[in-house]
């Protein structure tokens, strides 16, 4: 499990992209160079974790200049029988880019450190009827402290974060603008995560840790602010205004209006009457 990776001329012959039957979690205890993903560059420092979920499409040639870490695959066999299994879909951060890895503290490193040579103990020694649930405690005990850290990762890179939510609001108010929800419609959580280079798991849990909710439920919020504001303002319809907002159907706009305002549209421009 402990692994160190190089500058070798069989690196270089590996295919710049595959899809994995395993779950990887690869955490960097010492890195000088840069690590590669598929055809891209990454800088990180010491103590960074990476996951990977099966059938994702991943760099294979991953490599740095002397890197030096851990690296944990397992099969989603492994995790039969126990709640683990149903619950490894709750992790959001498998499905983040490489560009949106996990970086830690001195004292997380310490933590995700201990909890691997305690893995990788129960694997080298005598394997007995007890050794897959410890394996198992560890790993979810690691994955936990990945969403703690994770969370603490989003709150200490404020900055940078709330610059993202400026940036989602500000192509949102575009969108609307420009009429593209007249030719693309309802504007979609990968419409927005593509526009900002960020994987749609990372954005929405970077918005939830914001402000409490995740893309599509801030994509909803922006939809009935606008709606709001063209009952108040025009003398447009229903059907006029749901179309202009990028709704096939006005029922289906009525209906989410009054799911998150407890009236419905009419209901809405006659109190300003």
């Amino acid at each position: 499990m402990n692994f160190t990776l190089g500058n070798t001329p069989d690196l270089a012959k590996l295919p710049a992209y595959d899809v994995l039957d395993f779950y990887k979690v690869t955490f960097i205890t010492k890195l000088s160079g840069r690590l590669r993903y598929g055809q891209g560059h990454y800088d990180y420092d010491e103590g960074s974790m990476l996951f990977v979920a099966p059938n994702q499409l991943v760099g294979s040639g991953n490599y740095a200049e002397n890197a030096e870490g851990y690296i944990l695959l397992i099969h989603p066999d492994f995790f039969l029988g126990h709640p683990l299994a149903h619950k490894m879909k709750q992790y959001g951060y498998f499905s983040y880019t490489a560009n949106e890895a996990l970086h830690l503290s001195d004292s997380e490193r310490e933590v995700i450190l201990a909890v691997y040579q305690i893995i990788e103990k129960e694997l080298s020694s005598r394997m007995d009827e007890f050794s897959q649930d410890i394996v198992i405690a560890q790993v979810e005990l690691m994955l936990s402290y990945a969403n703690r850290f994770y969370r603490r990762q989003f709150i200490t890179r404020k900055s940078v974060n709330h610059d993202v939510l400026q940036r989602v609001e500000a192509i949102l108010d575009e969108y609307f603008k420009t009429g593209l929800s007249l030719h693309q419609g309802v504007p979609t959580v990968r419409f927005l995560s593509e526009h900002l280079h960020i994987s749609p798991g990372y954005l929405s849990d970077l918005l939830r840790s914001l402000i409490g909710q995740n893309t599509q439920q801030y994509i909803r919020y922006k939809l009935i602010e606008k709606a709001k504001e063209k009952l108040s303002t025009t003398n447009l319809n229903v059907s006029e205004i749901a179309y202009e907002l990028g709704f096939e159907h006005a029922q289906s706009f009525s209906k989410l209006f009054k799911n998150k305002t407890n009236l419905s549209p009419l209901e809405f421009r006659a109190s300003f009457n």
